[in-house]
């Protein structure tokens, strides 16, 4: 099996693995999180679904407040019935559709055999509950009261038997219970518990039942539909809450305000208030029954909020901080808001996560094998930040699509086939590119690597720049070192020439002796490959005056080099046998830029740039025309220019020799060589072409020459 097919097979291979092991159920504590991070995300985003106020439940919350206010402060909360009862009378009279209770007064006072003088103090308080008991007895009687229970292993923690009486028992109480995920996070309440005839509504869905005024259907299959809506169930007999974010799980309305309240008798707030409304009486307290839930990530200050009737706001200083858990409560609220608003959140099953985890890991794998590490990472990154606002939108309708499962598949997917990658598949790759790098350009290996097949014969026509270089007296240099001195040398040279070269594009064809023949815009294309080649030879020849200065394996010389450079069209590609070719550049270009490299022996200068080299460089450079040469094997002349240096970095010297010898050469070309020598004379002394010129015209000014003469050097020899 080829190596493309085991990558696809370790691929897949892989994707099931990391998706399926996901959604396994060991894992499956991690899909809370998804939930958590997308009622945050969605607060952040969307705000507040419904305002408080217009949400079906309210809080009547037993807070610091209330502990704080008279007749409640310095007194155990079993003394606090009479006024509760008060408060529930004045909320059901309101036109409350319904009143629960999250608390649970599992004791009387009434009942307390605690001696008390002669007697016992419950025989001393015998009647102190009959106003709360009223209060149940009026309000259970048309089934708009409903208190709670908790069911534990060892027996219920129930109401008192005098409540439970007034309730008429069973019929008015429903469990408290709640579900917490393996994290302890409660995100979900519990439908219904066992019972003996017929399930038992849990305290939320009994509630929602009688403020819908529509008892719950316990289908056969184990869901339960109320008033039409079918419950939706990731975990069975469950509902996954959705939480609003903030502190507005519900108006929330201190007891202390409320009884404030019924003191005035001012029952136009509790009909504005409370009328159609489903209330909960619980706890807001910073110690007593909070819950960590998958509000834990966007909670908000928690306080009684709502309208006042007759006390004052509490000070700010009051206020605390908004914490991870919130009070129990609003548990109970939100279910019921979301039973009554049809929007309990849906999630998916097991096969759809594990299908969109194997997805996501699919994905990941493919980036890890065809990118590089750091960029396979990368486009996970994004993966992962598309599918979360994609998420994000989808729970804004109440779906919730899975993030810690195809997050976790991805990540450990695009580590194993990174490893893969390292062990299996790059390796042959790193063989090839390390035993051909110090043959080929680097970037024919990519080229090769990137399309599987080796090397072939061929080639294409391309506009290059073609670079020569020679070192001047190789042959004395030679001569005055022994052969271990030699390599040291040339290995030097050409190490530091051929990093300038590559650093600017440039791909070096081959070595010949001491010379360099290199080409810029080959094998990769180059649209400024003429200002990168003369950027390579000023920075080529800076960099000789550099080594000839400190480098110790130059022992001491000085050495100069030449640099030819040529712009046009040329045959590159793979030339040679079948058994054995060079990446190589053919063409007249070639030719031309090999005979500048040796005219600068000639004009005595560094660096020879064509016509078509110094056009296709633009204004990048700073150049002066030497010559009109005509090159063995060419007929037409050809335009010669020195190169200088970069644009506005040439020295005083360079611009004085380039204008007079500027002038000079227009005399020259115009057969006034008396005037050419008096220009040419200005920079002879410090110019190595004006000394030249300067002596050809005075050899013309003593015998000019014939008619029909052109100002055209031949330059026959290299």
């Amino acid at each position: 099996m080829s190596l493309a097919r085991w990558d696809a097979v370790a691929i897949l291979l892989v994707a099931l693995i990391c998706g399926s092991a996901s959604a396994l159920p060991p894992l499956r504590a991690v899909h809370g999180w998804s939930i958590d991070v997308l009622t945050a995300l969605h607060w952040h985003v969307f705000g507040h679904r419904r305002g408080a106020a217009t949400l079906p439940v309210v809080v009547i919350a037993i807070d610091e407040e209330t502990h704080a206010t008279p007749p409640f402060d310095h007194s155990p909360t079993s003394t606090w019935t009479p006024e509760i009862g008060r408060v529930l009378s004045a909320v059901l009279e309101g036109g409350a559709k319904v009143a629960g209770f999250d608390i649970v007064f599992a004791n009387s006072i009434e009942q307390s055999e605690i001696p008390f003088g002669d007697d016992i103090l419950g025989a001393k308080l015998r009647g102190f509950d009959r106003p709360f008991l009223r209060s149940l007895a009026a309000g259970a009687a048309d089934g708009r009261v409903v208190l709670g229970e908790v069911l534990r292993a060892e027996g219920a923690f129930a109401p008192s038997p005098g409540q439970t009486i007034a309730v008429r028992r069973q019929q008015n109480i429903r469990p408290l219970n709640v579900v917490s995920d393996p994290d302890d996070v409660v995100r979900r309440v519990p439908l219904s518990f066992p019972a003996k005839e017929k399930p038992l509504p849990s305290m939320a869905l009994e509630l929602a039942s009688r403020a819908l005024k529509a008892d719950p259907v316990f289908n056969e299959d184990g869901s339960v539909t109320l008033a039409g809506y079918r419950i939706p169930e990731a975990i069975k007999n469950t509902l996954t809450l959705n939480f609003d974010g903030g502190p507005s799980d519900a108006a929330t309305y201190s007891l202390a305000d409320l009884r404030a309240c019924v003191e005035r008798d001012d029952k136009a707030f509790f009909r504005r208030e409370f009328a159609d409304k489903v209330v909960i009486f619980g706890t807001l307290l910073d110690v007593e029954d909070r819950k960590i839930t998958s509000k834990r990530l966007a909670t908000g200050l928690e306080r009684a909020a709502a309208p006042r009737c007759a006390l004052p706001l509490p000070s700010a200083g009051s206020i605390k901080f908004p914490r991870s858990t919130i009070a129990g409560v609003y548990v109970h609220a939100t279910a019921i808001n979301n039973l009554i608003g049809r929007d309990a959140l849906i999630e998916l099953g097991r096969l759809p996560t594990t299908l969109i985890a194997i997805g996501f890991a699919l994905l990941a794998a493919l980036a890890a094998r065809m990118l590089a590490p750091v960029a396979a990472a990368l486009v996970y990154l994004g993966l992962t930040a598309v599918w979360t606002g994609v998420a994000t939108l989808a729970f804004s309708r109440t779906l919730v699509l899975p993030l810690s499962e195809p997050f976790a598949a991805g990540l450990v997917a695009l580590v194993m086939i990174i490893a893969w990658r390292l062990v299996v598949t790059d390796r042959g790759q790193r063989l090839l590119r390390k035993s051909f790098a110090l043959y080929l350009a680097p970037q024919v290996i990519d080229q090769m690597l990137a399309s599987n097949r080796l090397p072939a014969l061929g080639g294409e026509t391309r506009n290059v720049t073609v670079f020569f270089s020679d070192l001047e007296g190789f042959s004395s240099i030679a001569e005055q070192m022994t052969p271990t001195e030699l390599v040291a040398f040339m290995n030097e040279y050409l190490s530091e020439m051929t990093d300038i070269i590559e650093s600017q594009g440039g791909y070096v064809e081959k070595y010949i002796g001491d010379s360099i023949v290199a080409v810029f815009g080959a094998p990769v294309d180059d649209a400024d490959h003429a200002r990168h080649a003369a950027a390579a030879a000023l920075l080529c020849r800076d960099r000789l005056d550099l080594l000839n200065r400190s480098s110790l394996a130059f022992h001491g010389l000085t050495v100069t080099h030449r640099m030819g450079l040529n712009s046009g069209e040329a045959l590159v590609g793979n030339i040679g046998s079948r058994r054995r070719f060079n990446y190589s550049v053919m063409s007249d270009a070639v030719n031309v830029a090999s005979r500048l490299e040796g005219a600068n022996k000639y004009y005595g200068t560094t660096i020879i740039g064509s016509e078509t080299t110094v056009a296709a460089c633009g204004a990048a450079f700073t150049w002066r025309e030497l010559d009109a040469t005509r090159v063995k094997g060419r007929t037409a002349p050809v335009k010669i220019y020195e190169l200088l240096a970069e644009a506005g970095r040439e020295t005083r010297e360079q611009r004085d020799a380039a204008m007079a010898y500027a002038q000079g050469l227009a005399h020259w070309r115009a057969r006034g060589f008396d005037a050419a020598v008096t220009s040419f004379a200005r920079a002879a002394a410090f110019d190595k072409p004006s000394a030249l010129f300067l002596q050809r015209a005075k050899e013309f000014a003593k015998q000019p020459p014939q008619a029909g003469w052109e100002p055209v050097n031949a330059l026959e020899s290299k």
